[in-house]
């Protein structure tokens, strides 16, 4: 067990470096097979997990954005338009992740559903991001 803690400490940190690393590979016979760990690069993703990836890191990036301005309005707003605003928002929410599940379904079973997936969520979420953000623009 302590030799399995000092593996999986000595693989935490080599992965918290800024450059590739190599695992040592079977010294646990019961650890699935450890491969070069190399950073992603999202500019120029080269293979469709990389895409897939790329993709759920970039809808997660805009996840966090909306996030933000979502806290930003809300706190804003007086208890009954914030009441609103929270099933406006659970109602969006149940949209955009069945209108997502139908979009990938077309292509199910093939290695792009993820990309097509994160794809949608990323683009209906920066959506509703610059819709919350017209709500926090003072009325002329």
């Amino acid at each position: 067990m302590r030799q399995l803690l000092l593996v999986l400490a000595s693989i935490l940190t080599l992965s918290s470096l800024d450059i590739p690393t190599i695992a040592i590979a079977g010294t646990m016979p019961n650890l699935p097979e450890m491969r070069l760990v190399q950073k992603l690069n999202c500019n120029n993703a080269q293979t469709q997990a990389a895409i897939n990836e790329c993709t759920k890191l970039s809808y997660q990036n805009a996840d966090k954005k909306l996030n933000q301005v979502y806290q930003q309005l809300i706190s804003t707003l007086e208890r009954s338009r914030k009441q609103k605003l929270i099933a406006a928002q659970l109602a969006w929410i149940k949209f955009r992740d069945t209108n997502c599940e139908f979009e990938r379904s077309e292509y199910e079973g093939g290695s792009i559903v993820p990309t097509i997936y994160f794809g949608c969520l990323e683009n209906t979420t920066k959506l509703r991001t610059q819709q919350l953000q017209e709500y926090l623009k003072p009325n002329p």
